[in-house]
């Protein structure tokens, strides 16, 4: 798999070496400071086959070069899966994963053209799918509804980014990301 990137901001203009003489100055590739830089790691669409895997991917090489150890690159690649998946069910392409890098931390963004922000669920402060006494039996009706295979995907994501996710408009409100604060950065 090809993992295609680009600097959001352009590294800084070359200049002679007698001008960096002068300046102090050295020549970088990249800019020194991690704030405000984006790399998208991988673009996709809803026809693109193996979509969801293909970010996973995406996001624990990038995550690996940085030097991730194996827990927080886990984590994050649930998370971003759960993300992912959100968006290629729910909004309409073209999508994107992006790693944003801040003084504070590192974040990783899935982008899509819907510019219209989900409602947010009310979570519990415990763990999502801890046993509950009183949910106890039910039958299988109960424990279908208990595993169905929807609705727990931002449940997932609140619990190992600590809460720390949310949706936020570009554009002129005109797409929406999904972000997470990536574990342990």
């Amino acid at each position: 798999m090809h993992v295609r990137t680009r600097w959001a901001r352009a590294p800084p203009a070359r200049r002679s070496r007698a001008a960096r003489r002068e300046r102090g100055a050295t020549m970088t590739s990249r800019p020194t400071r991690r704030q405000d830089v984006v790399r998208v790691l991988w673009r996709w669409t809803s026809d693109t086959p193996d979509a969801v895997p293909r970010v996973r991917t995406a996001l624990r090489c990038a995550l690996e070069q940085l030097g991730y150890g194996a827990e927080a690159l886990d984590d994050a690649v649930l998370a971003v899966s759960e993300l992912a998946t959100n968006a290629l069910v729910h909004a309409p392409g073209p999508y994107e994963v992006r790693l944003r890098f801040t003084a504070a931390r590192l974040t990783c963004e899935v982008a899509d053209t819907d510019p219209h922000l989900p409602t947010v669920p009310v979570f519990p402060a415990a763990a999502p799918y801890g046993p509950a006494p009183e949910c106890r039996g039910g039958g299988l009706n109960a424990l279908s509804a208990v595993l169905s295979d929807r609705g727990r995907g931002l449940h997932i994501v609140h619990y190992l980014t600590c809460g720390a996710w949310g949706f936020a408009t570009e554009r002129g409100g005109r797409t929406k990301v999904a972000w997470m604060a990536i574990p342990g950065s």
